[in-house]
């Protein structure tokens, strides 16, 4: 097969992937029957052992994709939060503010701090320490200049494409990063990720920005630090924003301070 001929063949393999994979799983069908096949296997030998309890069929509940040889998990997620979370608890922060992040982040960090957390749609937990505020990253109901500690984690990137019923907007990511700009008091920290790489928008999932036009976004913000998350997922601390600018889809973590 020519070079062409097997890019072609990928790209359609890609795009199906991201047209059908969330309908129809098809990798999962094709290995289900001989998943099932495992698992009724496995009921019987169960059953079979001394001391085993009575199975029901109405309490049968297989899970299938289990059995695998590593711990999965999401590289952008979990570097980030890591990532996010050492850096707030080591600033001492009385109070931070975050727009949008992950529930479990949020939760972590009233080990460490008080949070107030922004998002459309508010977290309805009850937990010491935490405040959830309904609110768009484009109106964020603070002052100017009023918070010191502050993050927004692989949202932004998401603003203007209408992904969670927000309204489409072309520069929804530029105008999230001026109002997280205007509500950052000075000398404090903003703690900001999305993805980088080489630009373009992956409708209606998210964009890819270039680490460089992230800092034009935050023309009065200085960067503390730049790390990320590379495309073969290895974390890279303290990193040059030229290591990820030609990444497909790494995880830019930029830790910004507004001047005084």
């Amino acid at each position: 097969m020519s070079f062409s001929l097997r890019r072609i063949s990928r790209n359609l393999h890609h795009l199906s992937k991201r047209w059908i994979q969330p309908v129809l799983p098809t990798e999962q069908l094709r290995q289900s029957a001989s998943l099932y096949a495992r698992y009724v296997g496995d009921w019987c030998r169960y059953s079979s052992l001394p001391g085993a309890e009575v199975l029901r069929f109405l309490d049968s509940y297989p899970c299938l994709f289990d059995r695998i040889p590593t711990t999965p998990f999401d590289a952008h997620y979990f570097y980030q939060d890591v990532w996010a979370f050492k850096a707030i608890q080591a600033s001492g922060a009385s109070r931070h503010v975050d727009v949008g992040a992950r529930a479990i982040l949020v939760g972590m960090l009233t080990a460490v701090t008080k949070v107030t957390f922004v998002d459309i749609r508010p977290l309805a937990v009850s937990l010491e320490n935490f405040d959830s505020r309904p609110g768009s990253i484009l109106t964020l109901p603070f002052d100017d200049s009023s918070v010191s500690s502050l993050s927004c984690l692989h949202v932004a990137e998401h603003i203007g494409l209408g992904r969670y019923g927000d309204a489409l907007d072309p520069l929804g990511t530029e105008k999230a990063t001026r109002e997280l700009g205007r509500v950052l008091a000075p000398t404090g920290d903003l703690y900001f990720s999305v993805p980088v790489g080489k630009p373009r928008v992956c409708y209606n999932a998210h964009r890819i920005h270039s680490p460089f036009q992230i800092l034009d976004y935050f023309p009065e913000l200085e960067l503390v630090e730049f790390s990320g998350v590379d495309d073969n997922a290895r974390f890279r601390q303290d990193t040059d924003l030229n290591d990820l600018a030609d990444a497909s889809y790494a995880c830019g973590l930029f830790h910004f301070t507004k001047k005084l």
